[in-house]
């Protein structure tokens, strides 16, 4: 089993900075791909940042430039990260990290992540 925790959500104006966190516990981490995705209100989730388990990242066009993501695997634990700059209202959403069964690639639809967090709120207003 992995249990995912995200943090770092906050309110910001447009234009500013956040960092998001994903504390994910659980078996072989290292194994998996593990990935950003977004949901906005009435909206349907977005997919922000896939992190392959070798570390390779690849990102939405709509944050391209903007965000960065990484991964840091610890054996038992692994710390997501992802750094925003550049936020537009748009970015507004709930953030959720997730992950996959071990050793198969990222894709960029939700539904073969079996794993997820509960989410953290980002809110990019003036």
């Amino acid at each position: 089993q992995v249990r995912l925790v995200e943090s770092g959500g906050d309110s910001v104006q447009p234009g500013g900075s956040l960092r998001l966190s994903c504390t994910a516990s659980g078996d072989q981490l290292s194994r998996r791909c593990l990935a950003w995705f977004r949901q906005a209100p009435g909206q349907d989730s977005e997919g922000v940042a896939l992190i392959e388990n070798n570390g390779t990242v690849t990102y939405a066009d709509s944050v391209q430039g903007r965000f960065t993501a990484s991964r840091n695997d610890m054996g038992a634990t692994t710390t997501l990260v992802l750094e925003m700059s550049g936020l537009k209202p748009e970015d507004t959403a709930n953030y959720y990290c997730a992950a996959r069964v071990p050793k198969v690639q990222c894709l960029w639809s939700r539904g073969p992540y079996i794993h997820w967090g509960q989410g953290t709120q980002v809110t990019v207003s003036s």
